[in-house]
């Protein structure tokens, strides 16, 4: 009986240690491997039209501006090829609440799809459905002073996509990925005696630094 009972536990452990892949990290999903949760830091930059929010970066009037921010994203694997990309905003919210009492805030979900290659890279898109948040005056105002406005709340859904390209490190923990994210947000007034409404339509050029634990 312990003769059956060893061989089974050793069968056990020997297809638990050999069929079993180790996480593919760093450069994305392949045949044969087991897609891990990957962490990372995003670095963002573009511009934007909008007519509803100050842009602190543009002068008074101007609809809309650049853009840029640095966010905590995770992506969590729900197939071999396709995984739930989570991002949080944190530098722009941060600044805008220290230096200028506004809030900007678009935190979103995407649904990502890989196109594995044989090269050196894999190339990675989906939809993206997010939410913006603002606090703050509408584009006609100053940023201080007597000339701004009285600040107001909005929010509204922000739809968009992403197109990545995803350098592969097979064998690192750490890998890059360069991205494209264009997106459309109406916006709406809560509360708002003045009932601002309008769109913002923009893109951002993500650089992802990727961590796998």
């Amino acid at each position: 009986m312990r003769k059956v009972l060893l061989l089974i536990v050793l069968t056990t452990f020997g297809v638990a240690t050999t069929g079993t892949k180790p996480a593919h990290a760093a450069g994305g999903d392949g045949e044969g491997i087991v897609p891990a949760t990957i962490f990372g830091i995003a670095v963002r930059a573009g511009g934007r039209f909008d007519n509803v929010r100050k842009c602190v970066a543009s002068p008074t009037g101007t609809k809309g501006g650049i853009a840029a921010d640095i966010s905590f994203f995770a992506d969590i694997p729900v197939g071999d090829t396709a995984s739930v990309h989570i991002n949080v905003p944190v530098m722009r919210p941060i600044l805008f609440a220290a230096a200028f009492k506004m809030l900007q805030f678009e935190p979103e979900v995407g649904l990502l799809f890989r196109k594995v290659t044989d090269g050196k890279v894999d190339f990675v898109a989906g939809p993206t459905l997010g939410v913006s948040l603002h606090y703050g005056p509408d584009y006609t105002s100053e940023r201080s002073g007597s000339g701004r406005k009285p600040s107001f709340f909005a929010m509204g859904p922000q739809i968009g996509g992403y197109f990545g390209i995803d350098f592969k490190r097979p064998d690192e923990r750490f890998n890059f990925q360069l991205g494209l994210s264009p997106y459309v947000a109406p916006l709406f007034g809560v509360n708002d005696p003045e009932h601002h409404r309008g769109v913002v339509v923009g893109g951002l050029l993500d650089g992802l630094f990727r961590f796998s634990i």
